[in-house]
């Protein structure tokens, strides 16, 4: 274990370790790579923003119709990676990815920025674009179109929550030599292991 963080729950470290993050002023302190793949395996990678993480899993949104979208739906397994450059921290983590219902697409969608709602609305996500013009346009009709009203959730715009197996925090050290700490669900919870560096 870590010295002075021998915690056998690792969605309970990992929180901690966030909030040090956030404290510490890193910059896109919620920001997580997400690898992805077909369902023949070949891999893509992006950044997303973390937003929940307990004891179900790991959650984020985005546009199921957008590449990674159409990919944890033919194939629902994901890896993601957060990294604090300042604190000498990483976290990676693999599991299984559930889509959410609506009604927690819902509940997050609200507490969005307008100018994130509009965006959201408007865009068709990883599709190809003759013209950016056009993308401009369509927001701008969307935005007139629900001048002081509440702009609706697109179907699409959807949750995912990787629900993890295997959660590994990483710390540097000099030369090299690097702490890592593994950490595999079990039948009987969570079994954590040094790993070389």
């Amino acid at each position: 274990m870590t010295r002075g963080d021998a915690t056998p729950d690792p969605i309970a470290r990992f929180r901690r370790w966030l909030r040090a993050a956030q404290r510490s002023g890193a910059p896109l302190h919620d920001a997580m790579a997400l690898a992805t793949a077909t369902s023949d395996g070949v891999p893509s990678l992006r950044f997303v923003l973390l937003k929940q993480a307990d004891a179900r899993g790991f959650v984020f949104f985005t546009d199921a119709r957008s590449r990674k979208g159409r990919e944890l739906r033919g194939n629902a397994h994901a890896a993601a990676t957060f990294h604090w450059n300042t604190m000498g921290r990483q976290v990676r983590i693999e599991g299984r990815v559930v889509e959410l219902g609506d009604a927690d697409a819902d509940a997050y969608w609200v507490t969005r920025p307008r100018g994130s709602q509009l965006s959201g609305a408007t865009s068709h996500q990883s599709d190809e674009l003759a013209r950016r013009a056009l993308l401009t346009t369509r927001r701008n009709e969307l935005a007139r179109r629900y001048a002081g009203q509440a702009i609706p959730r697109p179907a699409e715009w959807r949750g995912f929550r990787i629900v993890p197996d295997a959660i590994e925090f990483w710390t540097h050290r000099d030369d090299r030599l690097h702490h890592r700490e593994l950490f595999r669900r079990t039948p009987r919870g969570w079994r954590a292991t040094l790993l070389e560096p």
